[in-house]
């Protein structure tokens, strides 16, 4: 199976580095993606938005003969659920990297923009519950190869058009929360619970781990992104 892997932002292909070896001797063909505009500078990356990205996703998946599995972490969860909207019938399933299926209309997240890009704001600005499995030399070499996002990235809103994505199998592998407490958190934001109750077949696998588990707990990862496809 072909496995597109999208990352968050600030981040490249390499972030899946760890997890690759694990996937290929299950079989599976990785895909991990930089996506338009990461570490350009805003003369060359103020035009690109979030549509941008999703449509260098659905160029991966056009170019495939067999539908394939979408793997988003964090911001790349919009991006991948953009793809699927996109082309459900090319998506055979979709994985969410500690993030939820995002609602029409909906962003990443707004940060500060420096330069015309968004640069890594530093680990300080992050909660524990996200951050706490990060050790001091981890968060030192991400710092470091942390890449700054085209500036409309974060904020645009995405657009989601056809019914056809609720058909498409979802895992969410999360940090903190199982299947007992997404649903509580979800209904704080209706929009978002709404979008994923009309989801046909969903599962919620819990990690026990911060936001970033490709780098905090690879092998854990890995495991559970290969349970996942089926």
């Amino acid at each position: 199976m072909d496995v597109i892997l999208v990352p968050g932002l600030w981040l490249d292909a390499s972030s899946w580095d760890d997890i690759l070896p694990a996937l290929e001797a299950a079989g599976h063909r990785p895909r991990p993606l930089t996506m338009p505009g990461v570490g350009a500078s805003a003369s060359e990356s103020g035009s690109i938005g979030i549509a941008d990205w999703v449509a260098a996703v659905v160029g991966e998946l056009d170019a495939l003969a067999a539908p394939a599995v979408l793997v988003g972490h964090s911001g790349g969860g919009n991006v991948v659920w953009g793809a699927a909207d996109a082309r459900p019938d090319k998506v055979a399933r979709v994985v969410f990297v500690d993030t939820v299926p995002p609602a029409p209309g909906a962003d990443i997240s707004e940060f500060d923009t420096t330069g015309g890009v968004v640069p890594f704001p530093g680990w300080e600005v992050f909660d524990d519950e996200e951050v706490f499995d990060l050790d001091a030399d981890v968060r030192a070499l991400w710092a470091r190869r942390a890449l700054p996002v085209p500036a409309r990235v974060p904020t645009d809103t995405l657009a989601l058009h056809d019914a056809r994505r609720f058909g498409v199998p979802v895992t969410i592998l999360s940090g903190g929360l199982t299947a007992e407490t997404l649903p509580e958190v979800l209904a704080q934001w209706s929009a978002w619970a709404t979008e994923f109750g009309a989801i046909s077949d969903t599962e919620v696998v819990h990690l026990g781990t911060g936001h970033w588990p490709q780098f905090s707990k690879p092998a854990e990862l890995a495991q559970a992104i290969v349970a996942a496809i089926r």
